[in-house]
């Protein structure tokens, strides 16, 4: 049922699991019928019927729960891959539950309490696994139960990797060294243990129980040789792709008719995604309105008494796609401000700028009005900050992958700001922020972002 390294820690986790869905059928039984909370109109089932019914919950919970991939345990799997198989093993169980209360016609049959069986047994499901991942994490980053890893290749992708599982101790993968063709004994104090030829001696000799491929893309032909050391080896094989230099988003891997396909280019933002992350811009710049409006028209009136021209001012911008909109701020300059300097950034002390302006821009609170900017869905709350067409060209040619932040749509605050990277700073390094946030969106970074915003992204000493 289990593979042979992850059995005990498997078998572990199905008694947990199992435990938590027994004491929540009980317990859901309990509070449907003993709390109070709810009248019974039907009577109460006697207590026996949800007892005798519990092997049945059981061997439908770990049914459930093993097919939804609950039990596919291995060092490197991530919290959300195990809340999505959490999931869908609860959703799975609850209709299997259904089919079988209307197979069987069961005297104990009550709709609330399955409500409160399945959605207490998810919640509880996932801290009880939270709280157990926490403590088996701890003890291999203190060095409990390690397990060997070897690293075919010794260039760029190699090295990276070993820092990667360096930094990452949680997964108790301690890389005991290269095996590459290259003479060489150490690199960065981890050795070369010796080459290709000799991988099947190498594993058996140090016990490593995880082999990584991390050759460059030129070097992929050696592949086919790799595998063929490994043939009688029982070692968990895996290969980390040589893409960090190309323009990828994300990397996601998907089949077709047996045949595996590698996507560079997937965007999260799409599908339910889009929908969700529309949601959330809608709700959160409805409420900023509602509660800054008073602020707002202060600050209307400030910029109306304080100089001449216009409250808002209006630029062309580009989002999504190189979708073009007119960007909406609170006037910070006087008024035609770039008559005789062209589309050029602000710098220190500009003249340019009103006394209410520079006060304005350095605490950001110019960009409120960009809120309707998100209502109306020319921008989000998060996202990399839109340009100006002009200087759009201008960095297109010169910045690698700059074009790649228009593959989400633009937003008033992002990765780049709430880290620093804001006003006259790196471009390069602005572009690398924003595309670090394209590759790993969620909805939890985008709260993340916002929450940042409120407290180090308003003030910068380059906004000038």
């Amino acid at each position: 049922m289990f593979r042979g390294q992850g059995q005990k820690l498997a078998l572990c986790f199905l008694a947990l699991d199992l435990g938590v869905t027994a004491c929540w059928w009980i317990g859901a039984y309990t509070l449907r019928f003993f709390s109070g909370l709810v009248d019974a109109p039907l009577g109460i089932p006697p207590f026996e019927l949800c007892v005798r019914a519990l092997p049945s919950i059981l061997l439908l919970a770990a049914v459930a729960f093993y097919v939804s991939g609950l039990y596919d345990l291995h060092r490197l799997r991530t919290a959300g891959a195990e809340l999505g198989s959490l999931l869908k093993g609860n959703a799975l169980l609850f209709l299997l539950l259904v089919t079988l209360t209307f197979y069987k016609r069961d005297p104990y049959e009550s709709r609330l309490a399955l409500g409160i069986f399945v959605t207490a047994n998810a919640l509880t499901l996932m801290a009880a696994r939270r709280a157990a991942w926490a403590v088996i994490h701890r003890m291999r980053r203190i060095g409990f139960n390690p397990t060997g890893a070897i690293i075919v290749g010794s260039g760029r992708t190699a090295q990276r990797l070993a820092r990667t599982l360096e930094r990452n101790a949680w997964t108790g993968l301690r890389v005991l060294g290269f095996v590459d063709d290259r003479p060489q004994r150490t690199i960065h104090g981890t050795p070369v243990l010796g080459p290709i030829a000799s991988l099947a001696e190498i594993v058996e000799r140090t016990g490593a129980s995880y082999v990584f491929v991390a050759l460059p893309l030129e070097k992929y032909a050696t592949l086919r040789r790799v595998v063929r050391q490994l043939n009688d080896c029982c070692v968990d094989l895996r290969l980390v792709p040589d893409v960090p230099h190309l323009p990828i988003r994300t990397l996601t891997v998907s089949e077709l008719d047996g045949l595996p396909i590698i996507s560079l280019r997937a965007n999260p933002h799409e599908g339910l995604n889009l929908l969700i992350k529309r949601a959330i811009d809608i709700v959160v710049a409805s409420t900023a309105v509602v509660l800054l409006s008073p602020l707002m028209l202060a600050i209307a009136l400030a910029i109306k008494l304080t100089s001449k021209g216009p409250v808002l001012y209006r630029q062309e911008r580009a989002s999504v796609g190189g979708k073009r909109f007119q960007i909406l701020k609170f006037r910070t300059m006087v008024v035609d401000a770039e008559k005789h300097t062209g589309a050029v950034w602000a710098v220190p002390n500009d003249p340019r700028v009103t006394p209410i302006g520079r006060f304005l821009r350095r605490t950001s609170l110019d960009e409120l009005p960009q809120l309707f900017n998100v209502l109306k869905g020319d921008m989000s709350i998060v996202g990399p900050r839109p340009e100006r067409p002009v200087l759009i060209e201008r960095f297109k040619d010169t910045i690698p992958n700059y074009m790649l932040r228009h593959t989400v749509k633009a937003g008033i605050t992002g990765w780049a700001q709430v880290n620093g990277w804001r006003g006259n700073t790196s471009l390069r390094k602005r572009v690398q922020y924003d595309l670090y946030y394209i590759t790993h969106w969620s909805v939890w970074l985008d709260l993340q972002i916002m929450i940042m915003t409120l407290f180090r992204g308003m003030r910068h000493k380059n906004a000038y």
